[in-house]
């Protein structure tokens, strides 16, 4: 299960996905997150929204206790720009981090692609992951997470925004704020069966198997 550096230089032969795919295994689905979605429940925008309307009321409603008038109105102001920019901050950082990633479902595995300085992928073969958790925000968009065997190997801050929220030790990636995300996991659920369930056929040829049985 890579999780690999990738080369900012080097082109991809299919969008996301670090090389070809092997013969037989196909592509079922390939996203990205909603950005809205995305600034609200993994950079905290409505949070920094809700904390600078506060700020910027209480000075007002001092304005009109008796405090300084122009000092407060001013201070005001101030918080409101300030939180603001702050907020679009926020949203750009989103939507950048929306545009540079993509996931991809496989009949064989996850690949998420992601990052902004630094772009990396992580492959998620369908044998390693134990459990998938969905969860559905309040736009609409949902999160699939993923709960998989070697989790300690990586990491939380690298792979952040991309893992499932509140969970470190270990940490789970995660599809972040995806759209169809019930659909995407009963896709999901239904591709690892059948890949897990399929058994592995020796194609050993006729000659070789009765030249080792006379061995």
């Amino acid at each position: 299960m890579p999780h690999d550096h990738h080369d900012d230089f080097q082109v991809e032969p299919i969008p996301g996905l670090p090389e070809a795919l092997p013969q037989g295994e196909e592509i079922l689905w390939q996203g990205r997150p909603s950005w809205i979605a995305l600034a609200v429940e993994a950079f905290g925008v409505l949070w920094v929204a809700a904390i600078t309307l506060g700020l910027a009321a209480w000075r007002v409603i001092a304005a009109f206790a008796g405090a300084p008038w122009e000092a407060n109105i001013a201070l005001a102001i101030a918080i409101a720009i300030l939180g603001g920019g702050l907020a679009a901050v926020l949203c750009l950082a989103a939507w950048l981090q929306a545009r540079e990633t993509v996931y991809t479902l496989t009949t064989g595995r996850v690949v998420m692609r992601f990052g902004v300085m630094q772009t990396m992928k992580l492959q998620i073969p369908f044998n390693r992951i134990r459990n998938a958790a969905l969860s559905i925000g309040r736009s609409g968009a949902g999160t699939i997470a993923l709960d998989i065997t070697g989790a300690g190997n990586l990491s939380h801050i690298l792979s952040w925004p991309h893992v499932r929220p509140w969970h470190t030790r270990p940490m789970q990636p995660a599809l972040r704020c995806i759209a169809g995300a019930q659909d995407v996991a009963q896709l999901l659920a239904e591709a690892a069966e059948t890949a897990l369930t399929t058994p592995t056929i020796d194609r050993t040829p006729a000659y070789a198997a009765a030249a080792t049985a006379a061995e």
